[in-house]
């Protein structure tokens, strides 16, 4: 669910790139020499290609049969550890846990990380017909403009080539990243290192209510996803000045946007008014994905915005947060979703996002003390 991207801007880039480095260099944890992390898309791969040949069992292969069935996504380590599953695939979902928790900088924070769902709702006839092929068994992409393939594996180990859009006859089990846990163990990272940056997430409210702008109603254009690509996971960044004149950064969690052509309305307090000096805020909208490591995330955002110092005014701060992104988050599966600049304590009505994919509705809503 990424649609486009805004225009880089190479020199703010450079400098945040120095002070990332540096200060990647003064805090973060050395990866060993020789041991870096695997990718996420790498990870999922061998899942898919060990958990295809697994189903050769055939006590294992109806037991993961009725989990898909009965339930929208499957926790596949979990139902492993209970179940008939061969030890050599438990033992290779575990290590596949850890090495999706390191690549995504959330060791010791997230629970199961694998996740196992259908590929499209209309292979749920192939999958229960007596005498059917054994499904194949591919990676979620995490490539939003994909138009070509989809590697999948078939309990003989054979990879097969499948069309990237259209779904495919025979079942197709798809190994994914659990988005949900992830986003909700990501945005907790996220908190943390914002924190111990001085950029406090956290703050704290008017004793006597507060003001804050509530979400009416969302909807972020279609844009044609391929069928093994999942649901999406939706955050957004509010960006300000705090009270002690340092820029400030609040998570927040949208964990109903997860379609898109679609209109919610979920009356949700996007920002809180009392945690900002100024009448003026800044959203970025941003998506969980499979590439994404939160640690990494939020040290390149603290790079730039502890550079930005109050001069007495309101400086917008969507460029700061974009600039620091990953290069690599801007080729074929960019994060970014869109961005509204300066929102005001009054904003209220119906407005475009910045890249024309997301529509937001606001009102104003005051939030009294208990």
């Amino acid at each position: 669910m990424r649609i486009g991207s805004p225009a880089r801007r190479d020199v703010f880039a450079l400098v945040t790139a120095l002070l990332v480095l540096l200060l990647s260099a003064g805090g973060a944890t050395a990866q060993p020499r020789g041991e870096r992390a695997a990718a996420p898309a790498d990870i999922l791969d061998t899942v898919a290609r060990d958990l295809a040949r697994s189903l050769a069992d055939p006590a294992w292969s109806a037991d993961v049969r009725h989990a898909a069935l009965a339930a929208g996504e499957v926790d596949i380590a979990a139902l492993a550890a209970r179940t008939g599953a061969p030890a050599s695939l438990t033992g290779r979902l575990d290590g596949a846990h850890a090495g999706l928790a390191r690549a995504k900088g959330l060791t010791g924070h997230a629970g199961s990380l694998l996740s196992l769902r259908l590929g499209d709702s209309r292979m749920r006839a192939a999958l229960t017909a007596r005498g059917g092929a054994t499904p194949l068994v591919a990676a979620a992409t995490t490539d939003d403009t994909a138009t070509g393939t989809v590697t999948a594996y078939g309990s003989d180990g054979r990879a097969h080539t499948l069309d990237a859009r259209t779904a495919p006859a025979r079942p197709v089990y798809v190994v994914d990243i659990d988005a949900q846990e992830a986003l909700t163990a990501g945005l907790g990272v996220l908190r943390e290192e914002l924190t111990a940056a001085g950029l406090d997430a956290e703050g704290v409210t008017a004793q006597a209510g507060f003001w804050s702008s509530r979400i009416t109603s969302i909807r972020l254009e279609d844009d044609q996803e391929p069928w093994a690509k999942g649901s999406a996971e939706i955050y957004a960044l509010v960006t300000g000045f705090g009270h002690d004149g340092k820029a400030r950064v609040d998570p927040v969690k949208l964990p109903y946007l997860d379609e898109d052509g679609t209109t919610y309305t979920p009356n949700q307090i996007l920002v809180n008014w009392s945690f900002y000096k100024y009448s003026l805020a800044d959203v970025v909208l941003m998506e969980e994905d499979g590439s994404t490591n939160y640690r990494e995330l939020a040290r390149a955002i603290a790079g730039a915005l502890l550079t930005i110092i109050d001069q007495g005014f309101y400086i917008p701060l969507v460029d700061a947060v974009l600039d620091a992104l990953p290069d690599d988050w801007w080729t074929d599966d960019p994060d970014y979703v869109d961005s509204w600049y300066t929102l005001a304590v009054d904003t209220a009505g119906t407005l475009t996002g910045a890249a024309g994919n997301g529509t937001l509705t606001l009102d104003r809503y005051w939030v009294p003390e208990l």
